[in-house]
């Protein structure tokens, strides 16, 4: 009877230990399918050149078919990564893509200029800034609807948005300064003094700092979020650009328009590292979601990969003409 309830026992464990093996296989699969499916999406175009988003699998770093947009400035994700969200530059208005299908949604009214746009962490509002109007819209994602816009400083252009979804910065070119939003009220602080020609803003994964490129300047200025003040500037390249953080929030990588490079700073002691080489006029950075890539549009039709483990550009990206902004989900 004890060697009959022995096999028994050993025969659960066995059970156990299998199934156990089983679900980890299935997790791993599960993983390795997300991990194939993660894609950057590069919106391109210029005056005089038709406006389109490609698509890029980051597994293999190959282009898909282009997806028609009007001529398109900025792009953000939803956090699903259901839709994303194209602003329209010299059309006052948003263009929805369903990225399981690439295609394109009836486009959005917002106000006029629209440049920068971000998503808050719960997917459920689009923050849109209005260069020409001094305003963000608001954007409801779940009935793609525009409401009242938020009045803040003369020509905003960047836009971010804290982790908890509790506060927009918007960097406003015209005077040299940052507003905040709270997104409870929708109503705009007063603004943050930091270098002149903001063009991008990046808030660190623990919400503690925002990052703001100076492009008339070569620095970027960390705000501490808690008390909305700016700190010691910090020298980056010449036009620094767009921003991107890494997941750990190590590293804030800032595009240098001008000196064709991007520089790595360091955001725990806020020092920069050697310059990294890439393409022409570098315009968008963003960074994967396991933090060993970051993707910069620029040059005349490509993309380069940067390996961040080494700080080492990879081979250009072919897509289409003028790339600008780029998006990963």
């Amino acid at each position: 009877m004890a060697g009959a309830a022995d096999a028994g026992r050993r025969r659960r464990v066995i059970s156990g230990a299998g199934a156990a093996a089983l679900a980890g296989a299935v997790l791993a699969a599960r993983r390795a399918r997300r991990a194939r499916r993660v894609t950057a999406y590069v919106v391109s175009g210029r005056t005089g050149v038709p406006g389109v988003v490609t698509p890029i699998r980051t597994a293999t770093n190959t282009a898909g078919p282009p997806i028609p947009v009007p001529l398109g400035q900025s792009i953000a994700i939803t956090p699903d990564g259901k839709t994303a969200y194209v602003t329209g530059g010299k059309d006052p208005a948003v263009t929805p893509i369903r990225t399981a299908t690439n295609t394109t949604g009836p486009p959005i009214p917002v106000g006029n200029g629209p440049f920068g746009i971000v998503i808050t962490p719960n997917g459920k509002t689009a923050y849109v800034a209005n260069t020409k109007d001094g305003t963000v819209t608001p954007i409801r994602t779940a009935t793609n609807t525009a409401g009242p816009p938020i009045p803040v400083g003369p020509q905003p252009n960047a836009i971010a948005i804290t982790p908890d979804s509790q506060t927009v910065y918007v960097g406003n070119t015209g005077d040299g300064t940052v507003t905040p939003i709270q997104t409870a009220a929708n109503t705009a602080g007063p603004p943050i003094p930091v270098g002149h020609n903001p063009r991008a803003i990046a808030v660190t994964p623990d919400g503690k700092t925002a990052y703001v490129s100076n492009g008339d300047d070569g620095t970027v200025t960390p705000i501490r979020t808690a008390s909305n003040t700016a700190g010691a500037p910090i020298p980056a390249g010449s036009g620094p650009f767009d921003i991107a953080i890494t997941p750990n929030g190590k590293t804030a990588y800032v595009l240098n328009f001008n000196g064709d490079t991007v520089t790595a700073i360091r955001t725990a002691t806020n020092t920069a590292g050697p310059p990294i080489p890439v393409g022409n006029e570098p315009f968008g950075i963003a960074i994967t979601p396991n933090g060993k890539t970051a993707y910069v549009t620029g040059g005349t039709d490509s993309v380069t990969p940067i390996r961040t483990a080494t700080n080492t550009a990879g081979p250009p990206i072919t897509v289409g003409i003028a790339p600008n902004a780029i998006a990963i989900t």
